[in-house]
Order: C-alpha cells, then sequence, then structure tokens
C-alpha cells in the first residue's frame, strides 16, 4: 500500500514539475520575444541616425568641393588672362618691329642707287689712278702683283725659316733641361754605393798549421775539395790566409762556406769536405731564393715566376766592371720608375724591365750569344709580356727600341753603369783607354787637337775650319762615334763632340 501512495507522489510530483517547466519556459520565450523587438527598436532609431550623418558629411563634402572647383578655376581664369596679355604685347612688338623693317627697307632700297652710283665713280677713278701709276711704274698691274707676291714670298719664307729654327732650338733646349731634370731628379733619388769585387775570395784561418791539414796527405783533401767545388785553392805562403779563386761566382761562394765550415769544425778528411759542401750548396741556394725574393719585395714587383726570381738572386754573385749585377739591377729599376713617373708613363712596366734586363748575365756562360737576347729568351720561356722582353732585348741596342720604357731601359742602364764610382778599372786600363780614345780622333783628316775629358766619357774634337766646313763636322762626328764603337771597349757611353771655329781679324791703322 505504500509502494502505491509512493508511486501516485511521483506521478504528482513529476506533473508538478512539468507544469511549472512549462511556464518558466514561456515566461522566457516572451521576455526574450520583447528583447529582442527592443534591440530591434534601438537598430533602427541608430540606422536612421547614421543615415541622416552622412547625409550631412556627403553635403558638406560636396560644397567644398564646390568651392575647390570655383576657387581652381579662377586662377586658370587669371593665368589665361595673363597669357592673353603678354601674347597681346608681343604681337604690339612685332607690328613695331615690321614697321621698323619696312622704314629700313626703304631707306635701303633708297640707298642702293646712291652706293651704285658712287661705286661706278670710284671704278673710274681707280681705272684713272691705275692707269697712271703704270705710266709711272714702267710696268703693268699684272707685273707689278707678281714682283710683290714673289717679294712677300721671300719674307715668309726667311721668317718661317727664322722661327722654325728658333722653335727648333728652344724645343731642344727645353728637352735637354728636361731631360736633365728628370735625369739629375732620378740619380738623387736612387744613386747608391757600389762594392768593387773580383774573382778571388780569400778566407782566413787561426793559423798556418792549418794549410797543412787542408791540403791533407799527398793532397788529397785539396784534390777532394777542387774536384767537388770546381774551383781553384790556392795556398802559398800568404800568412793565415789562403785563396779561392774561381770565375764562377755562385760556386766561389760555396766553396767559401764549405771551406770556413771544415776549418771551424777542424775535421778536415774527403767524405768531411763532401757533406760540408753538400750543405754549402743548399745554404747558398736557400741565400739566392731569399736574395731574389727582397729584389722583387724592394721595387715592388710581383707574380714572378719561381725561377725568375732564383734567376735574380743568382745575380748578387755576379759581377760586371766589378759593379755588383743584383744592386746594379735594383738600381736601374729605381731609375726607370723615377723616370716613367715623371714623364708619365707605366711605372710598373718600366721597373719590372729594369729588374729583368740583365737576368741574362745569370747564364750568359752556359749559353753562348749576347746577355740581352740570352735574358729575352728566358724570359719569354717564363711567360714574361712581350713589352717586358723588348726591353730586355732593346737595353744594349740588339734591337731596336720601339717603346718609351725600352728607351727608359737603355738610359736608366748607362746612368746606373757610367756614373764615377760604379765600375772599376785600374789606372793603366783607364789611360790606355784615353789615349786610345785620343787616338781614334786625331786619325780622321782635318783635325787639328782632340782632348778626352770627364773620364773619358766625352772627347772634343778641334777640326781645321778652311779644311772641313760644318757640313763635314756633322759627318766626321759620326765617323768617330762609330769607329770608337768597332774599336775601343768602355763602360757606358761617350760623346763625340767637334767644334768648328772661323775668326776673321783685322786691324786698324
Amino acid at each position: 500500500m505504500q509502494v502505491v501512495w509512493i508511486i501516485v507522489a511521483a506521478i504528482i510530483g513529476v506533473a508538478l514539475g512539468f507544469a511549472l517547466n512549462r511556464f518558466f519556459v514561456q515566461d522566457r520565450a516572451a521576455r526574450a520575444r520583447d528583447s529582442a523587438e527592443r534591440i530591434l527598436q534601438d537598430a533602427e532609431k541608430q540606422a536612421e541616425t547614421l543615415r541622416k550623418e552622412a547625409l550631412i558629411e556627403a553635403k558638406d563634402q560636396i560644397f567644398r568641393m564646390k568651392q575647390e572647383a570655383e576657387i581652381e578655376a579662377k586662377e586658370r581664369r587669371k593665368e589665361l588672362t595673363a597669357l592673353e596679355n603678354r601674347l597681346m604685347q608681343r604681337e604690339e612688338n612685332i607690328d613695331r618691329r615690321a614697321e621698323a623693317l619696312d622704314k629700313r627697307d626703304h631707306q635701303l632700297s633708297s640707298m642702293q642707287g646712291q652706293i651704285a652710283k658712287r661705286e661706278q665713280d670710284l671704278e673710274e677713278l681707280i681705272a684713272q689712278e691705275k692707269a697712271r701709276l703704270e705710266s709711272l711704274a714702267g710696268m703693268t698691274a699684272e707685273q707689278a702683283r707678281n714682283l710683290l707676291l714673289d717679294r712677300i714670298k721671300d719674307d715668309v719664307k726667311r721668317d718661317a725659316a727664322a722661327y722654325i729654327r728658333e722653335a727648333e732650338s728652344q724645343a731642344r733646349e727645353e728637352a735637354d733641361k728636361k731631360a736633365r731634370n728628370i735625369v739629375g731628379i732620378a740619380i738623387q733619388r736612387v744613386a747608391s754605393d757600389h762594392t768593387a769585387e773580383s774573382t778571388v775570395s780569400v778566407v782566413h784561418i787561426p793559423s798556418d798549421d792549418m794549410k797543412g791539414r787542408i791540403i791533407g796527405r799527398e793532397g788529397r783533401n785539396i784534390r777532394a775539395f777542387e774536384q767537388l767545388t770546381g774551383i781553384n785553392l790556392i795556398i802559398d805562403d800568404t800568412p793565415e790566409a789562403v785563396i779561392l779563386s774561381s770565375f764562377d761566382p755562385v760556386r766561389r761562394e760555396v766553396g767559401r762556406i764549405a771551406l770556413e765550415s771544415l776549418i771551424s769544425d777542424g775535421r778536415i778528411h774527403p767524405a768531411r769536405i763532401e757533406e760540408m759542401f753538400d750543405k754549402a750548396e743548399t745554404l747558398v741556394a736557400q741565400q739566392i731564393h731569399e736574395a731574389g725574393e727582397q729584389a722583387a719585395f724592394d721595387t715592388g714587383i710581383h707574380g714572378l715566376h719561381t725561377e725568375l726570381i732564383r734567376i735574380i738572386g743568382r745575380l748578387k754573385y755576379r759581377t760586371s766592371y766589378g759593379q755588383n749585377v743584383l744592386k746594379h739591377s735594383l738600381e736601374v729599376a729605381h731609375l726607370a720608375g723615377v723616370m716613367a713617373a715623371e714623364l708619365g708613363v707605366d711605372v710598373q712596366l718600366a721597373k719590372r724591365s729594369g729588374l729583368l734586363h740583365d737576368i741574362g748575365k745569370a747564364i750568359d756562360h752556359e749559353v753562348e750569344g749576347p746577355h740581352a737576347l740570352i735574358g729575352a729568351d728566358l724570359a719569354r720561356r717564363m711567360n714574361e709580356p712581350k713589352t717586358i722582353l723588348h726591353c730586355i732585348e732593346a737595353h744594349h741596342g740588339d734591337v731596336e727600341p720601339a717603346t718609351v720604357e725600352a728607351v727608359l731601359i737603355q738610359a736608366a742602364d748607362a746612368i746606373s753603369a757610367a756614373r764615377p764610382g760604379a765600375r772599376r778599372e785600374t789606372l793603366e786600363s783607364y789611360i790606355k783607354r784615353l789615349e786610345k780614345l785620343e787616338a781614334v780622333a786625331q786619325s780622321h783628316e782635318g783635325v787639328e787637337k782632340c782632348y778626352a775629358m770627364q773620364a773619358g766619357r766625352e772627347i772634343r774634337v778641334m777640326v781645321k775650319p778652311e779644311q772641313l766646313d760644318d757640313s763635314d763636322s756633322v759627318l766626321l762626328a759620326r765617323d768617330i762615334a762609330k769607329q770608337i764603337e768597332e774599336e775601343l771597349e768602355y763602360p757606358g757611353q761617350i760623346k763625340v763632340m767637334v767644334i768648328r771655329e772661323s775668326r776673321a781679324v783685322d786691324y786698324a791703322k
């Protein structure tokens, strides 16, 4: 019975809950509808407000644009008015000019008749005057004109010849002055001293007892040394010294280093000689390479072939008339660079050519021919440019120089080799050379006196004026220079100056 009541109570509770829920749902729906209607009304009011504001703003913008358009139209009208005024003024000016031109044309037309009449009168007067002049001069006008033209031509020729001579003389003086200035600047910047070297090297020993150890039993040590090095070892009565003699400076240097090492070590026998010789050879090769690299660094030259650097280094042990060839090459490179900078040509080309110009001397005892051509062929194998090759082969005249740089290398080589103190020459050979120089000049016909000057770098020849004229003097200078080139050996170049003097003497009594 209780269960039935529970079930009934549950059913009633469910029914009441359903009814209450429905009531609440309907109430919420009603409130939602009211809220939606209010939102719609508010949205309509806002939309109407926005529409009215947009309309007002559009009207304002249209008003502003209209004002701007009116202002721009006014400015355009002002500009057009100004242009019309300027055009009207120009038209008035053109009209006034046209009237003035018409007046001038009328005046010119009236004056032309007068001018024609005056011209006719002048022609008649000129014809009368010409006839009178012809009768007075005794020649026709054509003859007088030809005579006057001939005189003018002669005067012009004389003036032109004088002007040309003056211009040539002035240009020659300026060129000589400029050349002397460039050469002087180059010498002043680059001039350096040279140490004269010979074909022998002296090695000092601690005592004369060491000479016997150097010779060895039955001369085996000295024979082994000479066979390995290829030089002559001279042991004489000179106290505490032995002499190494060889025309190959590299071999002589290797022998000197090897002998000094043997003397300092004290153990001298054929095996030790061979060991020290190998070490000295390696050391000299290293010094040669370092000397070549240092020379390239000092001159600022890059990109040289490794073999070229080694050959340049070999010039350190090569001398020419007592002048070190490597120092000479460096000096030529610097001189050529300075002169090239003064003349505005390629400085790097001049310096590179100056450094390489004597590389043929490093191998001239191995290859036959002039060292200039040997050096050019060597540089060609090392892929040097043709401009460099031409400078090398032309620096002694084996090939005619065709570039400014080649001429500069010739000049720099002559400056470095011919300046006083650069090369060694004994007093006896120096005197003989001067005597031969004067004898060559004296052997020509018409020579009265000759003097060797400036340490044999210039010879002045006095000629007999009654036997030789000016043109013969020029030919004589050329013949003497050619004979000197063929018969004499000398450093640098020799200037031949032929002097011809004519004197007219009279006495007032």
